[in-house]
């Protein structure tokens, strides 16, 4: 179960292909002439829109060529957004405003984008436009789940679509009940805290999580089967069983990074994979809309990646899991479409092409190598600021710091993005930065021209072009030296992704100290913003002890209702796990009547706990 090697081989093989065919363009005079009307075709039917002050634009924007070679090189080498190789774009229009439109469209013909605008979203064709949506996530975890259902509204308030990213205090993390013995101090701290279904129906109530523009996304990785069951079942309380395959969000869940980077796992890895296996099977049978698994390089570059080693080593568990899928017995372009991906972005100049060197690495690997369709080729990506670059010292220019991360966040064309909060480095965000956070996109993307008027406006310049090649040639190199320990699962096993996570975190933090990096307010113009941090009136969020005994006496008496039925419900759980059927489908039935700490227990029992290797 190892096809990095494979992989490595692919790109090689297709990167030389397009090398050869640039060479065959320049040379083959039919092949050059097909090209060049391809490329008017394409030309021709892109429309043109007009700026505020009148300047007339392209919705795309194409290099400026007739060369057959440097044609075939874009065609090939990068691809129309939400064509293979997926460099440009996972979908053929992302960000752009939907307004006003002149000329033919950019589709088979001149009047297919006008068709595909009045056909609902399941009818347009592969990796057109989505229906219009801004991609900004409001992220939120503080206290109970009506404390962040409350936060949720805030952010809310003025957004077209629903969408809410979701954090969970440190017991939820783990899979302890709110009254498990020494965590009382935690619960509510860092993220919500929820231990039930009836927790899950007060997290999200008022919000209509059917509605089309409506999406949930949860960071959860080791009891994430249990809490996607608890938020399947809230559901059908709210909307009955019908409404449950119209649900659509995500839910982390990566496993292999937890053991790699953040340590949140709660069983032996054979068990977690199988759990996760699990959820995704039936994700992928009753939940067409819903990502069940999002591949996570955020926590891997937090914890201290490089930008290269963050895209290697998520690239590799992404094939991973794919490989462990297969073995399944489960069909490639059944799940390969609901796997979705996760990365940081920073301040480092990698992170301005991680994201286009992800997809087309992805794209061609998923092609060539695993025989996926195109839908399951896409590399969809969601982007979070890096929480590693804010600092309390000057703690205000940490808005700056967001606001360029943003700018390179979608310069990668990324699906979904969230902007970290300036008074992280001190508390959960309070309202104003959370909101601040917010309006940086709105900012981004409906007030500033960069991206709402023209695709591709920045991409394609020779120094990107040049940075991308170098990006990807660093990153097959480490897919070589994982292939060469054996894969993905020896090489964790050797704790390889975890040394070299702790080697770079180590340079990093040197380069700060010596101020070879410099960091302004901490190693560089350092004296107004130790005065600005000492005097900083930044109110820390905190939840009251009398909250959290509210939230254990809640618990309990969840417990106490439940108390009849559980022992039953828990027996199923059991032997269901041991006799090796689908624990996910079990626990639908589990979440209704026992806590997340009572399932977490039950299913230790049976598998054991997760052991760091040493």
């Amino acid at each position: 179960m190892n096809p990095l090697g494979q992989i490595v081989s692919a790109v090689d093989a297709y990167n030389a292909h397009v090398a050869s065919e640039v060479r065959r363009a320049r040379v083959d005079k039919k092949f050059a002439a097909g090209l060049r009307a391809r490329w008017k075709k394409i030309s021709s039917a892109i429309e043109t829109t007009h700026s505020p002050t009148g300047t007339p634009l392209p919705r795309l924007a194409l290099p400026a060529t007739d060369e057959p070679g440097a044609i075939a090189g874009y065609l090939l080498g990068q691809g129309l957004p939400g064509e293979f190789p997926f460099a440009n774009a996972a979908y053929r229009e992302m960000y752009l405003d939907r307004g006003e439109r002149v000329g033919p469209a950019l589709a088979a013909g001149p009047s297919e984008s006008r068709k595909a605008a009045r056909r609902p979203a399941a009818a347009r064709p592969l990796n057109s436009a989505p229906a219009a949506e801004e991609p900004t996530r409001l992220f939120a975890g503080l206290g109970l789940a009506e404390d962040t259902n409350a936060r949720f509204h805030y952010l809310a308030r003025h957004q077209p679509s629903t969408r809410l990213s979701t954090a969970f205090d440190g017991p939820t993390l783990y899979g302890l009940d709110s009254d498990h013995e020494g965590v009382l101090g935690k619960v509510g701290e860092g993220g919500v805290a929820l231990d039930t279904v009836e927790d899950m129906e007060r997290l999200y109530a008022g919000f209509d999580l059917l509605a089309p523009n409506a999406s949930v996304s949860m960071t959860i990785n080791g009891p994430a089967p249990a809490i996607l069951a608890m938020f399947i079942a809230a559901a059908k309380r709210r909307f009955g069983p019908d409404g449950v395959a119209r649900l659509r969000g995500t839910i982390q869940a990566d496993i292999l990074k937890e053991v790699q980077a953040q340590n949140e796992i709660l069983f032996p890895v054979d068990a977690s994979l199988r759990f996760l296996g699990d959820m995704i099977a039936w994700s992928t049978a009753h939940l067409p809309r819903f990502y069940p698994i999002s591949i996570s390089g955020y926590h891997i570059a937090e914890a201290g990646a490089t930008p290269v080693q963050q895209a290697a080593f998520t690239l590799s568990n992404g094939f991973a899991y794919v490989e462990l899928l297969r073995a399944r017995g489960l069909d490639v372009n059944a799940f390969g479409p609901r796997l979705s991906f996760f990365l940081d972005c920073g301040l480092d100049v990698e992170y301005l092409v991680l994201g286009r060197v992800c997809r087309r690495l992805w794209a061609i690997a998923m092609r060539d190598v695993f025989g996926a369709s195109p839908r399951a080729q896409a590399f969809k990506l969601h982007t979070q600021t890096s929480g590693r670059s804010l600092i309390a010292a000057g703690f205000k220019n940490n808005l700056t710091r967001t606001a360029v991360e943003l700018l390179v966040a979608y310069l990668n064309a990324s699906n979904s993005c969230h902007s970290n909060s300036a008074d992280e480095p001190f508390t959960t965000p309070t309202e104003e930065y959370a909101r601040l956070a917010s309006h940086a996109q709105a900012i981004l993307l409906e007030e500033s021209g960069l991206f709402k008027h023209t695709m591709d406006f920045l991409a394609g310049s020779p120094g990107l072009l040049a940075l991308e090649r170098t990006v990807e040639r660093a990153i097959l190199d480490v897919f070589r030296e994982i292939d060469s320990l054996g894969g993905v699962l020896p090489a964790m096993e050797h704790r390889y992704q975890r040394s070299k996570i702790q080697e770079a975190a180590h340079r990093y933090e040197q380069q700060i100290n010596s101020g070879e990096r410099p960091v302004i307010g901490l190693n560089r113009h350092v004296g107004a913003s130790l005065a600005d941090a000492r005097a900083a009136p930044v109110p820390l969020a905190r939840t009251p002890p009398r909250r959290q005994r509210f939230q254990v006496e809640r618990l309990r008496a969840f417990k106490k209702k439940n108390a009849p039925r559980a022992p039953e419900a828990l027996q199923r759980l059991e032997s269901v796990t041991r006799a090796g059927g689908n624990v996910f489908a079990e626990l639908l039935n589990t979440v209704e009547v026992c806590s997340l700490g009572q399932i977490t227990a039950c299913l230790t029992s049976v598998v054991g706990k997760y052991r760091p290797m040493v």
